[in-house]
């Protein structure tokens, strides 16, 4: 019986947007109308990955 090969996978490229992370950092916006920015950040889910962080084609 012959031995099995394994495959190895070729790493996935990373998205460019959030770095293979899948999220990025948002702005905090204030306010009803004006929509003021705050100093505060939060993290988001990256939107070009869909948060795999994987580079789509």
């Amino acid at each position: 019986m012959a031995a099995r090969k394994s495959r190895v996978k070729p790493a996935a490229k990373k998205c460019p947007d959030c770095q293979g992370a899948g999220e990025t950092t948002e702005s905090v916006r204030v306010g009803a109308r004006k929509g003021r920015a705050t100093d505060h950040k939060q993290s988001v889910l990256c939107l070009t990955c869909f948060g795999t962080g994987e580079a789509t084609d």
